[in-house]
């Protein structure tokens, strides 16, 4: 295959030659335990200290705030459950949104059948929440809202300071999954009333199986995995000093490089979302045009099935997704697409591209080309789109 063009960034990133080449040392030579006594094990007591330190510096954080997890998945899950249960006796009522990641919302349906209530916030139909909404939907027993940064579909910003300064002035616990905005987005916890946040190497050029969960002194949740002392006795099991590596070296490169790389991502994003809004018929941009994720596209096309785009789409080399890549295997519609009003035949047919730092401009035209072309190909097996031609409508 002549081309290949990797545009599912959403899913998953492509790990950075320096966070390899930082990691490396750890499988082989500097391999040591860190809760040993002895120099080599020891030793990497002060490398995970060194890259909290880094972590934490780019939330505005403590590095005392910051534990390490397998993964934003479990930084979800720890948020929530613990949450849940060290502040059960001050309430059982959560709120959260109708377009969080799966990790949030089957998290929410098992505290349900634990007893809890959750209010699920609907957005409009760029996907935001409603502030007024949130207010209204706050109770003497609500104990946390946990809405995300930004989401993983259809790349919507929400407004994190604001949802903050609401859960700040009653007393609540805030916490935000932040796997899709760390690394594109500034973040300051402090500023935003964070109490919780959750992140994911894979997502921002560091290695799979690694994330963190932010956490603000003073909130009183208890730990997730027992059977050691480590992460100061909130998160059992031996740490991952190669993915910890990773993690901090990834997060030290997004941050050295946030302002040129979205810059260029955002000129190339809207370029893309021009060109197919210009010249493919029939189709819609999910997500707001402006308070959004400055690599995310995602669109809607009437008449096809967005299985059969993608698998032509690869045909061509180009790798895209759409939807969540955590529900591809899933036969529904997107809960975010059918949240933001879509019915479901269009929200079937969804695309999402997602850019990186190595795409060009050139890549896109090919890209656009390669669209029109699988786009008409398909509509015109569709007899849907034959009877809404035969209807003569627009």
């Amino acid at each position: 295959m002549d081309k290949f063009i990797y545009l599912d960034n959403a899913a998953t990133t492509k790990t950075a030659p320096e966070v390899v080449e930082a990691m490396l040392p750890f499988f082989s030579e500097r391999f040591g335990n860190p809760s040993s006594i002895y120099g080599l094990g020891s030793a990497n007591k002060d490398v995970i200290s060194r890259q909290r330190e880094s972590i934490a510096s780019a939330l505005g954080a403590k590095p005392s705030e910051i534990y390490f997890t397998a993964g934003g998945s479990e930084a979800d899950n720890w948020a929530l459950k613990a949450t849940a249960e060290a502040y059960s006796s001050k309430g059982r009522h959560i709120i959260t949104s109708k377009i969080e990641h799966h990790a949030i919302l089957h998290t929410c349906e098992y505290l349900e059948k634990q007893g809890f209530e959750v209010t699920y916030l609907d957005v409009d139909e760029d996907g935001i929440v409603r502030l007024d909404e949130l207010k209204a939907a706050i109770r003497p027993d609500t104990i946390l809202i946990s809405v995300m940064y930004a989401n993983n579909e259809i790349g919507t910003i929400q407004p994190i300071r604001e949802i903050g300064e609401i859960a700040s002035a009653h007393q609540i616990l805030f916490h935000t999954d932040a796997v899709q905005a760390f690394g594109q987005l500034p973040i300051d916890v402090d500023a935003c009333h964070i109490d919780m946040l959750s992140a994911s190497g894979h997502k921002l050029n560091g290695p799979k199986g690694i994330g963190f969960l932010y956490i603000r002194k003073g909130v009183k949740i208890r730990s997730f995995i027992h059977g050691g002392a480590q992460e100061r006795k909130r998160r059992a099991g031996t740490e991952n000093v190669p993915g910890i590596v990773g993690l901090g070296t990834a997060v030290a490169r997004a941050v050295r490089t946030m302002e040129e790389r979205t810059a260029r991502e955002k000129e190339l994003r809207d370029y893309l979302i021009g060109r197919i809004e210009k010249e493919i018929p029939h189709c819609r941009l999910n997500g707001d045009r402006e308070k959004r994720l400055p690599n995310n596209v995602n669109f809607s096309f009437r008449f096809i099935e967005g299985e059969s785009l993608l698998i032509m789409l690869d045909g061509k080399g180009i790798c895209a997704s759409s939807g969540s890549a955590c529900t591809s295997g899933s036969l529904d519609p997107s809960h975010v697409l059918l949240a933001i009003g879509l019915p479901h035949e269009i929200a079937h047919g969804s695309l999402r591209m997602t850019l990186n730092e190595e795409v060009t401009k050139e890549d896109l035209d090919y890209v656009v080309e390669s669209l029109k072309e699988i786009v008409n190909r398909l509509r015109q097996m569709s007899p849907l789109y034959e009877d809404f031609l035969k209807r003569g409508e627009r």
